[in-house]
């Protein structure tokens, strides 16, 4: 498969027909558990002497199946999926860290995961410096004794920041912690950060990738590439009290981090994906290649609409000749810039929140990613936790308005809007 184009990957990866019954769609093992052949069986793969299935909350058919396309597209050696994108950031970093921990992670976040970094986290003795994402320098300028992990997203959700991802790469290479990427909004189709020094790759497979707004979940994909061996992270390198006395680096080498959140992170935390909802991914994931070009196009047309509205304080979108990311998105989204835009409406807060009410096409609603054009005020809604000042670094303004520009008709699109405005 690694010669294969991304859209071949999408519809074949992982899927071997001669081990599902010569099934040409990917069947739901819909069951929790599995028969073992003999006790020596069972006993084998419980001391992963030997690889096989021995209950759905640490893997199944299904969910393989989708592991291994999503590894594929991504660039990855091997992928975990899990019951949404916030279980697998949440899991992914319980794994990897302990109390006392650091993390350096970009300003720039969802609400949700600015909340688990800023508060939940702290509770455990883990705790969180952010800093100005768009100088890459910052991170290192942050590293602590302690610092084992650096985290963003390619693409910052609602604030709309291209990274230069191959300098924080090397920032993280400097400060040898692994550099965690988010890439949920910009989707394997458009970018790769694995091919820019990212080592491990996370996704809301809720979003872009299931595209339907109908399935929960979420994954990490592994590059295989981060030495966890490199004295900071003695957890890979010890015997593992909580698995036999296993030693990850030394059985599993370069595939350490993907077996550990296995081991570790789906068995004691438990946020297995549903092989029905992994089924209702896959479905989504075979046209993603498709749907990605069209939500780039429709939200780039729409905002150069939009820069032309009297009613429009300013507009936000990586692919205009008005962004300050115009440079980077070019070198890291050539492809399209994905379908979130977002712009500030005169009028402010209020404003902001009628104009938000008043469209019929655009669904008011906390997703992104949908076939479906959906709009939501994140001031009033996904970021109303965040003190004023906490908004702002997030990107966050009192008069923004997140659009999640759908596959619709473009035209069918401006309509919508333009009747939103009259209401004003």
């Amino acid at each position: 498969m690694s010669d294969q184009k991304l859209a071949t990957k999408a519809l074949h990866a992982g899927h071997d027909t001669t081990q599902t019954l010569g099934t040409r769609a990917v069947p739901i093992y819909q069951s929790t558990s599995y028969v073992f052949d003999n006790t020596d069986h069972a006993a084998n793969l419980f001391s992963l002497a030997e690889l096989g299935f021995i209950y759905t909350r640490l893997n199944n058919p299904t969910n393989d199946i989708l592991q291994k396309r999503l590894a594929a597209i991504e660039g990855g050696i091997g992928a975990v999926v899990f019951a949404s994108g916030t279980a697998a950031i949440s899991t992914g970093l319980l794994t990897l860290l302990k109390a006392g921990d650091h993390i350096v992670a970009s300003s720039s976040l969802y609400g949700g995961t600015y909340n688990l970094l800023n508060v939940t986290l702290p509770r455990l003795g883990i705790s969180t410096t952010f800093v100005d994402a768009s100088d890459p320098e910052s991170f290192g300028r942050a590293v602590k004794e302690n610092t084992r992990a650096f985290f963003v997203e390619s693409l910052g959700n609602p604030k709309l920041d291209v990274l230069d991802l191959e300098g924080i790469s090397r920032e993280a290479k400097a400060a040898k912690v692994p550099f965690i990427v988010d890439n949920t909004v910009a989707t394997p189709a458009l970018l790769n950060p694995i091919k820019f020094g990212a080592d491990i790759v996370i996704h809301s497979l809720t979003k872009y990738i299931g595209g339907q707004g109908n399935s929960l979940g979420g994954v990490i994909i592994d590059a295989g590439n981060f030495d966890w061996a490199n004295g900071n992270f003695p957890e890979f390198t010890e015997p593992s009290a909580g698995y036999h006395g296993l030693v990850y680096h030394e059985a599993l080498g370069n595939a350490s981090y993907t077996f550990k959140l296995i081991l570790e992170g789906l068995r004691d935390f438990g946020g297995a994906m549903s092989p029905f909802n992994a089924f209702q991914i896959i479905q989504g994931l075979e046209t993603l290649p498709v749907r990605i070009k069209q939500h780039s196009e429709n939200a780039l047309d729409l905002a150069k609409w939009l820069e032309n509205r009297k009613e429009v304080a300013w507009v936000n979108y990586p692919g205009l000749d008005s962004s300050p990311y115009k440079d980077l998105a070019d070198k890291y989204l050539p492809k399209g810039q994905s379908g979130i835009v977002t712009f500030g409406i005169e009028g402010g807060f209020e404003a902001a929140k009628k104009f938000t009410d008043a469209t019929e096409i655009f669904s008011l609603l906390a997703n992104i990613g949908d076939t479906k054009s959906l709009i939501i005020h994140p001031a009033s809604t996904t970021h109303q936790q965040l003190t004023i000042e906490q908004q702002a670094d997030a990107g966050v303004s009192q008069d923004l308005i997140r659009l999640s520009v759908g596959i619709e008709n473009i035209d069918d699109l401006k309509a919508d809007l333009e009747n939103a405005f009259k209401s004003l």
